[in-house]
């Protein structure tokens, strides 16, 4: 766990806050001033498709400026009345409402160029879709891009084409995937929507798409919850089909899920809806939008979890030790490798002591000189097998509180030594009679190579023969990612 401040946020929060990043990067409080620029969108006039996606009322404008008023003037209004709130700031000006790339360049760099005029502006978001964006217009994005801090927010909503052809999406995964590759081949920021709770879409379904755009070179993602708005598409379908709704407790979980999958460097610009309440049809409880964000960052401190957690399976077992290891106890790395773990434990038991064991002679000189070298004195190395922990440690039976292993071969190290199935097992064995009643085994398990499969295998084998109770924890559903075992005596 990191015990004090997370890394991209100034208010603890457990995820990278759009805040942080424009205080950081602009070294001033920035707000977003969200306009109407006018523009028609090509789901709509028929380019390429009708109707527009079925939850769209208004263009996704909700918050937009007044579209019979100049751009500056709706700047001005906005901007005066977010200025009472967060005095001192700098500004990004949103082209929000429609689709603002649908139209020439020339009608765009007038737009555009009139908000960058005003004082205090520094950079513009500028929401479209990926099929609207013309090769003269990538050219003149990447020209604003040296101007100006550009970023370009792309609707992407789901990556499964079945609820995207039943949103009338018009446009496929593909279309997407190009356009953000235009986009960063220019340098140019990218900031994805996604929509949880559309249509008949399952919980891992929500969260391929976010394993999936974490395989992107994107920069930013707004998370935000179906709402069912009066006289769409979709109010009617919900009125025909009584399609289920998110609860609030569903939603938490799963965007929970989705951060601890996202990749750490992506900012999160919104984590939530934020619909109008006089035309909402559901869900009501969206309408508590500041009730929705602390049950986020009350689930993801329940679970000890973060932005990124899921990128390694060690934070699982750096969890695990935070939540169940008192500063005091006695605990054993059953693999030192290159040592991190057993720093790890080191710190997490100030007060106690770590026992140590490897049998490469590499891995003991490696391990002695990162705990000399950060100053701990609670410990004590052994060049030997896991299999003879019990006999290493026999003045210690029932007192030990955890034994880590961390099966393999040394990181870059010499691949063919490696644990074997049967000295793991007999050392498994034998550290169920050093623990405590409490204690606790943690197994991390790498079957991404032969003997690794081979020692996977018989460790469940053995476990079941056993009828010994613990718990699995994936992190991916990749088959020879690596993967931990808990038991717990």
């Amino acid at each position: 766990m990191r015990k004090n401040k997370f890394k991209y946020t100034n208010s603890n929060k457990r995820y990278y806050t759009l805040d942080y990043f424009y205080k950081n990067k602009f070294d001033s409080k920035v707000f977003k001033v969200s306009l109407n620029a006018g523009f028609s969108c090509p789901n709509k006039d028929g380019k390429v498709g009708f109707g527009g996606c079925i939850y769209c009322a208004n263009g996704s404008g909700d918050f937009a400026g007044d579209v019979l008023k100049p751009l500056s003037v709706q700047f001005e209004e906005i901007k005066n009345q977010l200025l009472k709130k967060w005095p001192h700031s700098k500004y990004i000006g949103y082209f929000q409402a429609n689709t603002n790339t649908y139209a020439d360049v020339d009608t765009l760099r007038a737009k555009y160029e009139e908000i960058l005029k005003i004082d205090g502006v520094v950079g513009l978001n500028i929401a479209t879709r990926p099929d609207s964006i013309t090769a003269e217009c990538y050219q003149y994005l990447e020209e604003l891009s040296h101007k100006t801090y550009l970023t370009i927010e792309l609707g992407l909503q789901t990556i499964h084409e079945k609820t995207a052809k039943l949103i009338n999406r018009c446009h496929n995964l593909e279309c997407f995937v190009n356009c953000v590759k235009e986009l960063r081949q220019r340098k140019i920021n990218v900031v994805v929507h996604i929509i949880n709770g559309l249509p008949y879409e399952t919980k891992e379904m929500m969260l391929e798409t976010v394993s999936f755009l974490n395989k992107l070179d994107i920069q930013g993602i707004k998370i935000h919850m179906l709402h069912i708005l009066k006289n769409t598409p979709l109010a009617h379908m919900y009125e025909r089909e009584k399609f289920h709704v998110l609860t609030e407790r569903e939603y938490v979980d799963i965007v929970c899920d989705q951060i601890e999958l996202l990749r750490e460097d992506i900012v999160i610009h919104r984590i939530t809806g934020d619909p109008n309440s006089d035309d909402l049809v559901e869900p009501s409880w969206l309408i508590k939008k500041f009730g929705v964000l602390n049950e986020i960052d009350k689930e993801l401190a329940r679970r000890n979890s973060y932005q990124g957690y899921r990128k390694s399976i060690l934070n699982y077992v750096h969890n695990l030790i935070d939540s169940y290891i008192k500063n005091n106890d006695i605990v054993v790395d059953a693999t030192i490798g290159n040592g991190n773990d057993t720093a790890y434990l080191c710190r997490a038991v100030p007060k106690g002591q770590v026992f140590g064991f490897d049998i490469q002679a590499k891995a003991i000189s490696q391990t002695e000189k990162l705990l000399r070298d950060e100053g701990h004195q609670n410990y004590q190395l052994f060049q030997e097998s896991h299999a003879n922990i019990a006999k290493v440690l026999k003045d210690y039976k029932g007192k030990i509180s955890l034994v880590l292993f961390n099966l393999g071969y040394l990181p870059n190290g010499d691949k063919t030594i490696t644990t074997k199935a049967s000295s793991t097992i007999e050392a498994i064995q034998s550290s169920l009679t050093l623990l405590h009643q409490r204690g606790m085994i943690l197994l991390v398990i790498y079957p991404g190579h032969e003997e690794g499969k081979r020692e996977s295998e018989e460790i469940h084998k053995y476990l079941g023969k056993n009828h010994y109770e613990y718990q699995e924890f994936h992190n991916t559903d990749n088959a020879i990612a690596p993967y931990l075992i808990e038991i717990q005596k």
